[in-house]
């Protein structure tokens, strides 16, 4: 692990590798449509489907097609699409009822062993999201959760949405470090590969049911990143935390 000796910073990916938005959101989504009587509608395919949406809309803004917009904004937009897609007017739920509902990703929980993870992780390395979430989803999300983060970093605070190379590079920027003394642990090999072209320690964890038990993709890492850990304990143990 010689290449972690000079790593002074740890950055986290945080959907589906910190936290389970599938079965948070459905959580969240199944009363709505139970009062909406549309159980006709499992809620982690409504999951599925809001997700769908997700990278398509950071697109408008990663190709200037928009100005930077927060994800809470993008997700509230992506939801009334989703909502459409399926027969349902948004006004239907109403003002309050949609923007509850939008902050179903406000209270995602974390994986099992990912607090306990990031606590010893926490001992030897400053801990951070940098997570396409804005600033104020990550911070609910971390009170509300106990997930022990030293500062909250991301799209937001860069104002850039992974992978753009800015992300990863205002990143270190901002903490005062060169990219080379910051790490990415991430589950998804395509994160880790924009983090690596911008100079970045890699670390793979693996999170095999992100998207159901169906999951298919970043099942195994596709490149040697630095470390590959099977959890965030094991990552822990693998850094001498």
């Amino acid at each position: 692990m010689t290449r972690f000796e000079s790593v002074k910073a740890l950055v986290f990916d945080v959907f589906g590798t910190v936290v389970d938005w599938r079965e948070g959101v459905a959580r969240d989504a199944a009363p709505v449509l139970a009062k909406l009587g549309r159980r006709d509608i499992d809620p982690r395919a409504f999951a599925d489907a809001w997700r769908k949406r997700y990278q398509p809309a950071m697109e408008a803004c990663r190709s200037g097609r928009r100005p930077f917009t927060r994800l809470d904004v993008l997700h509230r937009e992506n939801l009334e699409g989703v909502l459409q897609d399926h027969g349902i007017a948004p006004e239907t739920l109403g003002e309050s009822a949609l923007d509850e509902l939008n902050r179903a990703w406000h209270r995602l929980d974390p994986w099992p062993e990912a607090v306990a993870g990031l606590t010893r992780l926490k001992r030897k390395f400053i801990i951070a999201p940098l997570s396409n979430g804005n600033i104020a989803l990550m911070t609910n999300m971390a009170k509300r959760a106990g997930i022990p983060w030293d500062a909250i970093l991301g799209a937001e605070v860069a104002q850039a949405y992974k992978p753009q190379p800015e992300a990863y590079l205002r990143t270190a920027e901002i903490l005062g470090i060169r990219p080379a003394e910051l790490c990415l642990v991430a589950a998804h090999n395509g994160d880790l590969k924009a983090a690596r072209g911008c100079g970045l320690a890699t670390a793979f964890v693996h999170r095999p049911t992100e998207h159901g038990p169906d999951q298919t993709s970043d099942l195994a890492p596709s490149e040697a990143w630095d470390a590959v850990a099977k959890d965030f304990q094991d990552l822990a143990h693998q850094l001498g935390c």
